[in-house]
């Protein structure tokens, strides 16, 4: 039985999951998220739970409940709470700035990156060599994170580029001459 799978998730306060056949409804105060799941996995809610259950032993059915699981409870924390990821700029003359909903990096091309949010993701610049990209879909949340960090990786020389603010550089030493 999957660890994770046979786990509840537990529906906070101000929460409301729907089932519909395979179709799995939150509602919260941050907003509404559905979502379809296989057919082949149950979903029940009883006493404030959603409860995942796979219907044999199967490689493929075991793989989908704690999968499923993962999921449901993303949906509930992202309805409830929201997700976050930190962006830091590092190098010389790099800065980010909000133009409207947009993003403007200069991150040392000859021209400044526009960069469009997804729908329902928020971006926030608290100082110029920070990003804050908010939303209540992880998938969404991280993807729009990893977009903005491809602008300009991280390099090993110097740590220049977009990096996220718990990420660590492994740093190499450059050529020596003779």
């Amino acid at each position: 039985m999957s660890r994770i799978g046979k786990k509840p998730v537990v529906i906070p306060n101000g929460v409301e999951v729907k089932i519909e056949g395979n179709m799995l409804t939150v509602k919260g105060p941050k907003g509404i998220l559905s979502r379809n799941f296989h057919s082949d996995i149950n979903l029940k809610v009883e006493n404030n739970q959603v409860i995942v259950e796979r219907p044999s032993d199967n490689r493929n059915h075991r793989a989908l409940h704690g999968t499923t699981r993962s999921l449901i409870a993303g949906m509930v924390e992202g309805v409830s709470n929201g997700f976050t990821k930190t962006l830091e700029l590092v190098g010389v003359g790099y800065r980010a700035q909000k133009k409207g909903n947009k993003l403007l990096l200069n991150v040392g091309y000859s021209h400044p990156v526009e960069v469009t949010p997804l729908e329902g993701i928020e971006i926030d610049v608290p100082s110029q060599t920070q990003i804050v990209v908010k939303g209540i879909d992880k998938q969404r949340v991280g993807e729009m994170a990893a977009n903005i960090r491809s602008i300009r990786e991280p390099e090993p020389y110097k740590g220049k580029g977009i990096k996220y603010s718990n990420e660590v550089i492994r740093r190499k030493e450059g050529k020596t001459g003779k």
